[in-house]
């Protein structure tokens, strides 16, 4: 069994997860279709690396089910490069072969979870499970930062400093006299920043502030 492009019938389900499974064994990759399938479970499998590379891969929430010990490039290899192209999907790491250093390594690397073959069905499926949902935090975290800096990008510049000064802790007087602007403009100012970044107090804007990296000033 090979790697495939996602087909029209997985296209209905774009938004479930998907677990993708890299593993030389055909045995594994169809047990392992048959598990995830088994619980309601997308699954995507590949005999190598390079396989899955070459497949149109949907962009959600996933994690990835690898083999340690592949043909051309290994698991922990692929580990690298995945990293060094930016790409974060959890990786959850199958070998027959494992040992201590390896795992240490794997971990250090970012991998989720590290199984041993033979592993048991629901040791497994928990793994998917805490992948899954680290993926989904990932995601939601990165959605969060995204939709702050695109908010961030529609303050003027006047705006961005009225901000960046009454996240350093600044009253409305303090500000005008820093910028030499009135105090009356200061407000609108700064009615306008709590508008256009959607905050709903000014601890949700120093949180804004802190995630784009402004921080307070003593």
């Amino acid at each position: 069994m090979t790697g495939r492009s996602i087909s029209t019938r997985d296209l209905a389900h774009a938004e479930d997860p998907i677990v993708f499974v890299i593993d030389d064994d055909p045995s594994m990759r169809e047990a392992l279709r048959s598990l995830f399938r088994s619980v309601g479970r997308q699954v995507e499998v590949f005999g190598s690396a390079s396989e899955f590379l070459e497949s149109e891969i949907p962009d959600v929430t996933s994690c990835l089910l690898l083999d340690i010990r592949l043909p051309r490039l290994s698991g922990l290899d692929f580990q690298a490069e995945l990293t060094k192209a930016g790409i974060h999907i959890p990786i959850i790491f199958m070998t027959g072969h494992g040992d201590i250093p390896m795992t240490v390594k794997a971990m250090k690397a970012g991998a989720v979870d590290f199984l041993s073959k033979p592993f048991r069905d629901q040791d497994m499926l928990d793994a998917v499970e805490r992948a899954i949902e680290n993926d989904r935090k990932r995601r939601g975290d990165a959605k969060a930062i995204s939709d702050v800096r695109a908010r961030f990008a529609l303050l003027s510049p006047r705006e961005r400093e009225v901000l960046a000064l009454v996240v350093a802790g600044l009253m409305n007087k303090q500000i005008a006299a820093e910028i030499g602007i009135a105090e009356i403009t200061v407000k609108i100012h700064r009615g306008h920043v709590m508008k256009k970044m959607g905050a709903k107090s000014l601890a949700d804007l120093v949180r804004m502030a802190e995630t784009l990296g402004i921080r307070r000033e003593s």
